[in-house]
């Protein structure tokens, strides 16, 4: 299921807001962010789903920023929904989203993002002037935005 069409929601308020599924479908699709899920929903209490219900407002923006610095296609594989690990900065406190890897993001992230080590998992990790932190855990960007 690819995101884009018919959903629409306000569009929250501060970088501390918590968004909506709705509302992040409609930031996300405004600016041309795809998403897709294995089970084809969006229910926050499926795995199988790719929910964005608790995404941080910040966190939105910073998926839209980073689609538009990069210029490249941004299709979002994972968001806040069950099955992720737990923790402060964690998926299902709103702060990180799963990006498919492209050459065309990989390539962005290794130009202008500093690396800075490898996580414990054995992810490559390099982080954004911003201060956001991008993982490669092989088949997708995990995706901390830390701002």
């Amino acid at each position: 299921m690819l995101g884009g069409g018919g959903s629409t929601g306000g569009s929250g308020g501060g970088s501390g807001d918590k968004l909506s599924q709705s509302q992040a479908a409609s930031i996300f699709s405004s600016a041309g962010i795809t998403w897709s899920s294995s089970g084809g929903c969006s229910d926050r209490n499926n795995s199988s789903c790719t929910s964005f219900d608790g995404l941080r407002r910040a966190s939105a923006d910073g998926a839209v920023n980073f689609k538009r610095a990069s210029n490249c296609a941004v299709n979002i594989t994972g968001g806040t929904e069950a099955g992720h690990a737990s923790g402060t900065y964690s998926h299902g406190t709103g702060y990180k989203l799963d990006f498919g890897i492209t050459s065309c993001i990989t390539n962005y992230i290794h130009g202008n993002f500093s690396h800075s080590g490898t996580r414990g998992d054995g992810a490559d990790l390099w982080t954004a002037p911003s201060g956001n932190i991008f993982a490669n855990e092989g088949s997708h960007w995990d995706v901390t935005f830390m701002n």
